[in-house]
């Protein structure tokens, strides 16, 4: 019997989405932009003091965490979304502003899942290209792209995969030109760039920034994010979320990770040292490379790229291979100075 059961036309048109993903244990992973080394020692600690049996047999309670948290990033508990990571950020800002048709404005290249949902809520997408020439965010291209359709755009700053990043002036002006569209800032490279945008969320209705707990604070596996915006629209954010979408081991890792203040600020300098070093590494080649303000740097392998990834991950070095948005890219994350000298290393021998 053939179905009579056919998925919606946006789900059709979508191409399917297949993070590389397999195959990474025991492998240096500067291909994801996680952090290198671990959680901080004491969300261990933490988790094992208050697991229980009884415990993970209850639904999740956020009334210690979400006013933890608020307090770490500086807004108002009622300004805040506890979030299953920054993709359901994504999701659930779609899901509360874009009706089927609405225009979602997007820069390109950069994070897969602001296109990935926007098509699943059937919206019409449009991108506006980084600039070729150096990967700069294109301002006066993006203004111009604004109009009375569109609903929503999403903006990493700073950006991956390019690591360039915008300022906040540059921020306001979107803000300004789009009062009828929620502009998501995604921040979850923050504590490499230490430019927020937070502080303008009081002047602009509009605005909602992201931040996500599966980078600096070495907790991808447990999916925990946040969502920042005007109580107002917190509230309807509230109203599109399923009400235990953040398991109880995120809620509890998170008021740990934020705790151990020193363990940021260590593996943050040991990052930034790291790219310093993949840069230099890079230009003692003759690889050209492009600035970054996040934890990691894209270079040009030219027609070699996915020769280079393939050739490293055989000696145990993962990269990502970005030429399918940047001809001839490959990214490598920045994790500390012995990880970068291993991955220079590696990349001298097949260079």
């Amino acid at each position: 019997m053939v179905s009579e059961l056919k998925p919606r036309q946006a789900v059709l048109k979508m191409t399917p989405y297949s993070p590389p993903t397999g195959g990474r244990a025991g492998k240096l992973r500067l291909d994801f932009n996680e952090n290198t080394v671990g959680c901080s020692p004491t969300v261990i600690e933490f988790l094992r003091e208050r697991l229980s049996a009884d415990g993970l047999s209850i639904y999740p309670e956020y009334d210690e965490t979400r006013p933890e948290l608020a307090a770490y990033f500086g807004v108002a508990p009622d300004q805040l979304l506890l979030t299953n990571g920054t993709d359901e950020a994504i999701q659930v800002l779609i899901n509360t502003y874009v009706d089927d048709g609405d225009e979602v404005l997007l820069p390109r290249p950069s994070y897969a899942m602001y296109r990935f949902y926007s098509e699943v809520a059937g919206a019409a997408i449009r991108e506006i290209d980084y600039r070729a020439e150096d990967l700069s965010f294109p301002l006066d291209e993006f203004l111009a792209a604004i109009g009375p359709r569109t609903r929503a755009t999403l903006i990493a700053n700073p950006n991956n995969p390019t690591g360039t990043a915008i300022g906040l002036d540059a921020i306001e002006k979107i803000l300004a030109a789009a009062p009828h569209a929620a502009v998501l800032i995604d921040e979850a490279y923050f504590e490499f760039y230490g430019v927020t945008a937070l502080g303008l969320m009081a002047r602009y209705p509009n605005l909602f920034v992201s931040r996500t707990f599966s980078k600096v604070f070495g907790m991808a596996a447990m999916r925990m994010g946040c969502l920042f915006g005007q109580a107002e629209n917190v509230a309807f954010l509230h109203k599109a979320q399923s009400p235990y979408s953040v398991n109880q081991l995120a809620a509890l890792a998170a008021r740990a990770a934020i705790r151990d203040t020193q363990y940021v600020r260590d593996y943050v300098g040991e990052a930034l040292a790291a790219r310093d070093m993949l840069c230099q590494g890079l230009e003692r080649l003759s690889i050209p490379f492009f600035p970054s303000q996040g934890n990691f740097v894209l270079f040009r392998a030219g027609g070699r790229a996915i020769e280079i990834r393939d050739k490293l991950r055989a000696m145990g070095v993962l990269v990502r291979d970005r030429s399918y948005e940047i001809a001839g890219s490959v990214r490598v994350t920045a994790g500390t100075r012995e990880q970068a000298a291993r991955f220079l290393k590696a990349l001298e021998e097949i260079w």
